[in-house]
């Protein structure tokens, strides 16, 4: 069976799913690809181990393809502070307060699942979208303006636009012959889901240490995800080590703010890498989130500069639509690139500085860095500009994105 559609988007996740649902109600006709469909929310399940730092600016373009609705019926933890220090927290820390700029809260926490079901569940109201799940992809031939996915069961969709949300490992961008710059970090990153002796908690924090970050992330109730980045060998080491071993050396690790851990309930690690697609763009098809880019989870914007990305393509798409422009054509999709890449590019970099700083552990450097916490701490308006900053409410953004926050 051969089925035709003015857009494929393969990969119906996060970014994949929210443009979809930008494009809904147009007069396009859309097909989603996804492998498997999430296991339904249950109140009364743990939190999962996948979870996301979800901006202001996330959570508007989430509102605006109404999605949110469906986060907010199942379950996420806002947060109103953030704290970061290094060696010393009583002195040499910086806080971010919502209240400061006149927001509620800084942004919220959520598991990716929650977000994806909340997607997948709103694309099913419009009735130019079809999800085709699940779709094992056996083999893709990229052709601008004709590009054939060939599926599992023999199907095959072809895509007058093919968009890419396939993750890292894309196998659209491969088909397009689009190469990526990339390179791994020396550290990977241990997930460990638990549960506190604390009760809800709206602070998440990030402690600097010479082989990593240690973060909390605040969840429903008094559940926690904490982030433990290391060597990976020190990461391989933890996990090898049974639960009660394991705790034990998260308690003698973490700083005493952590409280005390009632429960473990799950934990994983991924190694970390930085990568960057060498165009965003080709005649026929386009590349958003990790498709695009990768980029060290330090700050949590990974997501977050992929559902811009979403935004951003959905609006370059629907925009040449209205004025009878070829949105397939590459002079078009580039205008979608521009707006993309260098943000991207910026937060990319910026990550990278922040991982080779506080990586580094010359003494000077060292003194330098918490005499730069404890001058940030004193110094609003810069204060204030991150904190805008990390909310996605600075710099470029698509029009999805700027609904004034509630």
């Amino acid at each position: 069976m051969n089925t035709r559609y003015d857009v494929v988007i393969v990969g119906g996740g996060m970014v994949g799913a929210t443009i979809a649902c930008a494009l809904g109600d147009s007069d396009l006709s859309v097909a989603v690809l996804e492998n498997f469909y999430p296991p339904e929310f249950e109140a009364a399940q743990p939190n999962d181990l996948r979870v996301s730092a979800i901006s202001i600016a996330s959570q508007n373009i989430l509102q605006m393809v109404g999605a949110w609705d469906g986060v907010l019926s199942r379950r996420t933890c806002p947060y109103r502070r953030m704290k970061v220090w290094e060696s010393n927290e009583e002195k040499a820390a910086t806080e971010f307060i919502s209240d400061h700029i006149g927001h509620e809260y800084l942004g919220h926490i959520v598991e990716n699942r929650v977000i994806q079901l909340s997607l997948l569940e709103r694309l099913q109201a419009f009735d130019n979208i079809d999800l085709i799940c699940p779709a094992g992809v056996e083999e893709i031939d990229y052709s601008p303006g004709s590009s054939i996915v060939r599926l599992k069961d023999d199907r095959e969709i072809v895509a007058k636009l093919l968009i890419a949300a396939d993750g890292g490992e894309s196998r659209v961008r491969q088909a397009a012959g689009i190469g990526v710059h990339k390179w791994d970090y020396e550290q990977f990153a241990l997930v460990a889901s638990v549960t506190t002796a604390y009760p809800q908690q709206d602070i998440t924090w990030q402690q600097f240490t010479p082989t990593g970050p240690l973060a909390f992330l605040p969840l429903s109730g008094n559940n926690a995800s904490l982030v433990w980045y290391n060597t990976p060998n020190n990461v391989k080491r933890l996990m090898e080590l049974d639960d009660q071993q394991f705790m034990a050396e998260l308690v003698a690790t973490f700083p005493e703010c952590l409280g005390e851990i009632d429960q473990l309930l799950e934990r994983g690690f991924f190694p970390l890498r930085r990568q960057h697609a060498q165009q965003y763009v080709a005649e026929g098809v386009a590349l958003a989130g990790d498709s695009a880019h990768m980029i060290h989870p330090l700050a949590g914007q990974g997501v977050n500069i992929g559902l811009l990305d979403a935004a951003a393509l959905a609006e370059t798409i629907l925009r040449a639509q209205r004025v009878g422009e070829d949105y397939t054509s590459l002079s078009v999709l580039q205008d979608y690139e521009k707006q993309r890449r260098q943000h991207n590019l910026v937060m990319m970099q910026t990550m990278d500085a922040f991982y080779r700083v506080f990586s580094n552990q010359n003494k000077p450097l060292k003194v330098l860095r918490n005499i730069g916490f404890g001058l940030a701490e004193r110094i609003t308006p810069a204060k204030n500009k991150v904190m805008q900053f990390a909310m996605g409410l600075e710099g470029p953004l698509p029009a999805l994105a700027k609904l004034e926050a509630i």
